[in-house]
């Protein structure tokens, strides 16, 4: 979201009897659709700000071509309105970048600085058509934000910025792009920027801000308190808010009466001493909630969060939700309707009024809570996109407050909260206390993700989660965890075609399933170690590690693993050129899943047995092999693998003399199929 801290409607929860319909009723309030009003003021500033896009930079003063876009740099310290500029800004010049904009926040609610390679990956994601593999790195990540922008003509707009090495690696190498950057301070280290530094509104724009929140009749009784607000405020828009929200709330408090209470303490920062007075005229209950929403994962409060946090019902947190909004405590993101979101300005503020009034116990108490509320909310999610009537049965077992009407509506809110729900296992790692509740979120997030998105959408955020496990599985010492999520990470990576990083972590799982003496792991890294030498081409090393991990199958006697085994290992010998041992391992993988008894395996096994019998030259007995397939398949009822056999015994008789016999087993393939197939189709494997 991009909270537009100078501009707001007046969403005062109480309405003065002067603004009253001749009725006696409050006016009706505008829909939550309606256009936000005009922006106020900072006509300077957007002027010069225009003037800057147009002055040359010092490479065409000195007769050279730029080579990188120009940066424009919104500099003010939080809550001055600065990214509400930046905002109007975008606004205005947006038509001249056909391109389209690009936003990114630079910062965590928290004051963190979002890395770099993060926010890259962000802004190619709002790119149509561009992207870089998930976890793929830093440099990875700039470089091909830089190639997506190399042809277009785009509009950055970087929010909150901490310093400038972040800004510098977003900036496009084309000269055609803007960037609009967003700091507390300026950008030195980056070539040829140029600054706008904001403060406070002027006095005209600072008193409309307030009549936009009170009303005009509070205004007009008494101008000069007004005025005198205004000024109290330092003209800080976010203040100014504050302020508004507090009288709003309070209709038969008069304007001046809020000027003494801020000039008792005139030694504050303005912000700090009107929130301040906000939260002390709080009830206690809520005071304490709206504290509590510093620990909320990226900044962002919805009921159930809020609920949890504060220890009382969704119904009461949605009523606060909606107060804490009236008196500009939050902002309500766009397109969700339950989720608000805290101002940056304030958020630090809040940590700091938590960590002065409440204990620490409490707060990891609240935290815990908060989290534990999440993965009931992730499992509720998981069962919204099952299907069946176990599925109903599960979902009619959950709290009414935890359901989803259906999966459209779960995907819907996963997709929003992603930021948040990434936030919050990164917050559980970092608490170093809540491990097993850590686990348990991130487990969670795991299914719910892969069930709603699936493993190859949700790889980039796959990659995030299970680097979080192996972090506190590396940090308590469990083996048998790191070697999980070594695999997991091994797996994102091969299936990515970042197989060599696959195979360091295929090697790294291993020796952590030994050093945990987990059978599972070690067969499964070592499966996978030879899956990712063939996948580079080294065939010897594969069926090496191939016959390493069937020895640990047989001796654990897991036959249907070793046939699968028998049958990889069978197919690096016959792409390294040894039919005779692709042959002897074939039969072997027939032997194991007859014992077995999977029949379609016994197919495929007995198809690919007749494909090294004819490799070998043995044509006649890849035919009764052949054959004795299709007989499988049949049992089996797969009628496509017994298509794909009949060609193959199409292939092999023409190759033996017998072109009728080879027509008319490729027309029972064609009518299989439901169309007549090209020549040569060899089954399924």
């Amino acid at each position: 979201m991009w909270p537009v801290t100078d501009q707001a409607v007046d969403t005062g929860t109480r309405v003065p009897e002067a603004e009253r319909t001749p009725s006696g009723e409050p006016p009706a309030p505008a829909p939550r659709s309606a256009p936000p009003p005009a922006f106020l003021g900072r006509t300077r500033e957007l002027k010069e700000l225009l003037a800057d896009i147009e002055r040359a930079g010092l490479n065409t003063i000195a007769g050279r071509k730029a080579p990188r876009a120009r940066v424009l740099l919104v500099a003010g310290r939080p809550g001055s309105g600065r990214t509400a500029l930046a905002g109007e800004l975008v606004r205005r010049i947006a038509g001249r970048y056909p391109g389209g904009v690009l936003r990114a926040r630079l910062g965590e609610p928290g004051g963190d600085p979002v890395p770099a390679g993060t926010a890259a990956r962000r802004l190619l994601e709002s790119l149509p058509g561009a992207g870089a593999p998930p976890g793929a790195g830093r440099d990875e990540l700039a470089e091909a934000l830089r190639d997506a922008l190399a042809s277009r003509r785009a509009l950055l707009l970087l929010d909150d910025a901490k310093d400038a090495e972040q800004v510098d690696e977003l900036v496009p190498d084309s000269p055609d792009c803007l960037v609009v950057a967003v700091s507390r301070g300026p950008l030195t280290g980056i070539p040829d920027v140029r600054p706008c530094v904001v403060g406070g509104l002027d006095a005209r724009s600072a008193v409309q801000l307030l009549i936009r929140r009170i009303g005009p009749v509070r205004v007009t009784v008494d101008p000069c308190a007004a005025q005198e607000l205004a000024e109290e405020c330092h003209g800080e828009p976010a203040t100014l808010l504050l302020a508004g929200g507090w009288l709003a709330d309070r209709p038969e408090v008069a304007v001046a009466d809020l000027v003494a209470q801020l000039r008792a303490d005139p030694a504050a920062d303005p912000l700090e001493r009107m929130l301040g007075l906000v939260h002390d005229g709080l009830p206690a209950a809520v005071a304490r909630m709206l504290r509590l929403f510093s620990l909320a994962p990226a900044g962002l409060v919805d009921p159930h969060t809020a609920s949890a946090l504060a220890g009382c019902s969704p119904q009461a947190a949605a009523e606060a939700l909606e107060r804490f909004e009236g008196m500009a405590l939050l902002h309500r993101v766009p397109a969700s309707e339950p989720l608000h979101e805290v101002p940056g300005c304030l958020h630090p503020l809040l940590a700091d009024l938590a960590a002065r009034l409440d204990r620490p116990a409490e707060l990891r108490l609240a935290r815990a809570r908060m989290l534990e509320r999440t993965v009931r909310v992730l499992h509720a999610c998981r069962i919204a996109a099952e299907t069946g009537e176990a599925a109903r049965t599960r979902q009619q077992a959950l709290p009414r407050a935890l359901r989803f009407p259906g999966p459209e509506e779960a995907a819907t809110w996963l997709d929003e909260r992603r930021a948040a729900l990434l936030a919050a296992a990164r917050l559980a790692v970092a608490d170093g206390e809540l491990d097993t509740l850590a686990r348990r979120l991130m487990a969670q997030l795991v299914r719910a993700l892969v069930a709603h998105v699936g493993p190859e959408g949700a790889a980039d955020d796959l990659y995030a989660v299970h680097g979080l496990v192996l972090d506190v599985a590396e940090r308590r010492g469990l083996a048998r965890e790191k070697a999980a999520a070594l695999l997991n990470l091994a797996d994102l990576d091969a299936r990515t075609g970042r197989t060599a990083e696959a195979l360091t972590r295929y090697r790294a799982a291993l020796d952590a399933g030994r050093q945990a003496a987990d059978p599972y792991a070690v067969g499964r890294a070592m499966e996978s170690l030879g899956g990712a030498h063939q996948e580079l081409g080294d065939l010897d090393r594969a069926a090496d590690w191939y016959g390493r991990a069937l020895a640990e199958r047989l001796a654990r006697d897991q036959r249907a693993d070793a046939a699968r085994l028998y049958g990889r290992i069978a197919d690096a010998h016959a792409r390294a050129g040894r039919p005779e041992e692709a042959l002897r391992h074939w039969r072997a993988a027939f032997t194991e899943h007859r014992r077995g008894g999977d029949v379609p395996a016994c197919a495929r096994a007995l198809g690919e047995l007749a494909r090294a019998q004819e490799d070998t030259g043995r044509r006649e007995e890849s035919l009764r092999t052949c054959r004795e397939a299709v007989a499988w398949a049949r049992r089996a009822g797969d009628e496509r693998l017994e298509a794909g056999l009949h060609l193959r015994l199409a292939g092999t008789l023409e190759r033996l003399g017998d072109p009728a016999a080879a027509r008319l087993h490729r027309e029972t393939a064609g009518r299989m199929l439901g169309d007549e197939p090209p020549p040569g189709r060899s089954p399924q494997r």
